[in-house]
């Protein structure tokens, strides 16, 4: 317990001083701000290190600046400490403040809580008896923190939020850089979307541009601890070095089309093997699985997926050549697109993205030469009559047998 009591003291300075936190303006925060007031949890999933984190002390600061009494917050992190219960939180904290659960409305965040094997029955028993006055927030760095739960379990009383890595946007926010109107500073933009590249879209890279700095900390901080450390934990994993072997696969080569049977048999694994591995890194949010666009659902689920990568190999990253670049400039907005569908025919005719919400849209990435044919070839198979490239630094429009072709530059699509 009394351990309990000084990471608590620790973790909560406003108890003792004003506080303030660095931040910056992020597109997850307004989406929540229509459910704080709801008595549901909060939850927030992403990758490690994409600001949950922060995130959660900012909503603190606001609290704070509305009037809510600091010492009826209490913030815990159970990154360090997953041995500890929640009920051992709460009964420190009573301890601690000479406080009541029962007495006064609490805002109550708990981060990295999958750490906690039975998190979701502890916060079920707490959530019920104390739901109306107390508002949790929680956070985790797998996907299946809360998707692994049982759905009875917090069936009404939870709101899931993931948060991204950053947007160009967010980005540009990040730089203080205000970019309307569009028009008149294509060129800093230009240049500001190749900066933004070297982040992989991480807040602590923002500014950071020398190749080991960002190396290391892609291996330390990101890829070695969600490896080693979350996935190994949460599954019980008996060869991680072939899990980060698969990654480092898509991390050296994004966008590869995947055969699963042709490519566990090269690495000598079983079919189901390699499925449950894709699957890991998938609820791990280190890979993306994009399905082959149809009409049909059960098609969707039988043609072969392509993948990339969350984040990108450093080397790659800095490679000259421009098919490195231009692999690099795929991956980068497939991943800003948040995509889910590609379309590829027995032709070999392809779209890079296929948009589902609202109209169908087609959308390709050209780095170099802009080439229409997998373009043109899905507009008249599907009778779309406008489709997108999405190129480095060219615009332009085109018509072509009745079809609209546009051409933007890569920073303005992002942008609107």
């Amino acid at each position: 317990m009394a351990k309990i009591k000084d990471i608590l003291i620790e973790l909560n300075p406003w108890w003792k001083e004003k506080f303030t936190v660095e931040y910056k303006d992020r597109e997850i925060y307004r989406q929540i701000q229509k459910f704080m007031p709801l008595p549901q949890i909060l939850a927030f999933t992403g990758l490690r290190r994409v600001g949950k984190t922060t995130l959660m002390l900012k909503i603190v600061e606001n609290a704070l600046r509305a009037g809510f009494a600091p010492s009826n917050i209490i913030y815990f992190s159970f990154d360090e400490s997953k041995d500890v219960e929640v009920r051992e939180v709460m009964k420190a904290y009573e301890i601690t403040m000479e406080k009541d659960f029962r007495g006064e409305k609490y805002l109550f965040l708990l981060d990295e809580i999958q750490k906690l094997t039975d998190w979701a029955d502890q916060l079920k028993g707490i959530y019920d008896a104390f739901g109306k006055r107390i508002k949790i927030i929680i956070s985790g760095s797998e996907s299946l923190f809360v998707r692994r739960i049982s759905k009875e379990t917090l069936a009404g009383r939870i709101f899931e939020f993931k948060m991204e890595l950053l947007s160009f946007k967010e980005f540009l926010i990040f730089k203080q850089f205000d970019f309307k109107p569009v028009g008149i500073h294509e060129k800093e933009l230009t240049k500001l979307f190749n900066e933004f590249t070297l982040t992989l879209g991480f807040p602590e890279l923002v500014n950071v541009k020398d190749k080991d700095v960002i190396k290391k900390y892609i291996k330390e901080s990101i890829v070695e601890k969600v490896v080693y450390r979350d996935i190994a934990a949460l599954f019980k994993i008996r060869d991680i070095s072939l899990l980060e072997s698969l990654l480092n696969l898509f991390m050296e080569e994004p966008g590869q089309l995947v055969d699963i049977s042709k490519l566990a048999s090269e690495l000598g694994v079983s079919r189901q093997t390699l499925s449950n591995y894709l699957k890991y890194l998938e609820d791990a949010f280190l890979i993306r699985k994009l399905y082959n666009f149809s009409k049909s659902r059960q098609k969707v689920e039988r043609k072969l997926k392509k993948y990339y990568p969350t984040i990108v190999s450093v080397d790659l990253l800095f490679k000259e050549d421009n098919y490195s670049k231009s692999k690099i400039f795929e991956w980068l907005i497939v991943n800003q697109q948040k995509a889910e569908f590609f379309w590829r025919d027995p032709y070999k005719n392809e779209v890079d993205i296929i948009k589902t919400e609202g109209k169908l849209t087609p959308v390709e990435i050209k780095y170099g030469r802009i080439v229409l044919k997998g373009l043109l070839a899905f507009m008249k198979k599907f009778k779309v009559n406008d489709g997108y490239i999405i190129s480095l630094d060219k615009e332009q429009k085109q018509k072509i047998n009745g079809k609209f072709i546009f051409v933007i530059p890569a920073f303005k699509f992002l942008l609107k």
